[in-house]
């Protein structure tokens, strides 16, 4: 899938808050609810093999007995491993492909949502790798260890060091315990630099103690 054309016009999507997937990169869910398992069976009866992950968004006043709204904004992923446990679940694997704009929500047939959605406005997500010129690793660095170092996180800084430009940026916005807006904002970023510019307001922010809705205005 390396041209628009080849991506499908409805997709399932699975609305699920915090969960950020980005092109190029991997995620790995835990299936469990019979109507993600339905999904999960009718996925991989297709070619394209696409979920689609995206934020359940917040609306004030809205029903509770209702379906979540969802953010414009979400991205695909290709279904590429998964095994099954004793009970029924399942543990897979996504692999980022492109984000998409959500035109309409399909209603009926299925008891997962599905989506048309629009790829055009992502075209650049379907290339190669994509580089941050700006980047100054180090430090970015120092930076990432203060706020790790802040949130009792711990990693491997070797491989970090080691890591390329988009596969650094991208995995620490998809790990980061940054809230469902922060993650949105994330993914929206119209390019890797401006990822990295986000996401070390959103560190700066943290290590201030500011708030969320501050760090991404």
């Amino acid at each position: 899938m390396k041209r628009i054309g080849d991506l499908p016009d409805t997709i399932p999507v699975f609305p699920l808050p915090g969960a950020l997937l980005l092109p190029r990169a991997r995620l790995p869910l835990h299936i469990f609810e019979p109507r993600y398992l339905a999904m999960l069976d009718d996925c991989m009866k297709t070619r394209a093999r696409l979920i689609g992950m995206i934020q359940p968004r917040d609306v004030p006043g809205h029903p509770s007995n209702h379906p979540r709204r969802l953010h414009a904004i979400g991205c695909a992923g290709r279904l590429t491993g998964f095994s099954e446990t004793e009970d029924g679940r399942y543990m897979i694997s996504l692999l980022g492909i492109s984000r998409f704009r959500v035109t309409e929500e399909v209603t009926g047939f299925t008891p997962y949502r599905r989506c048309t959605v629009d790829w055009a406005p992502f075209g650049r997500d379907l290339g190669g790798p994509e580089t941050d010129p700006g980047f100054r690793r180090e430090p970015f660095l120092a930076l990432l260890r203060r706020y790790f170092e802040a949130m009792g996180l711990s990693t491997d800084w070797n491989s970090l060091a080691e890591a390329e430009d988009e596969l650094l940026i991208n995995s620490l916005s998809m790990l980061c315990p940054f809230s469902p807006e922060d993650k949105q904002a994330l993914l929206e970023a119209p390019s890797l630099e401006t990822r990295r510019e986000t996401l070390v307001t959103l560190i700066e922010f943290a290590l201030r103690g500011g708030s969320a809705d501050e760090a991404v205005q």
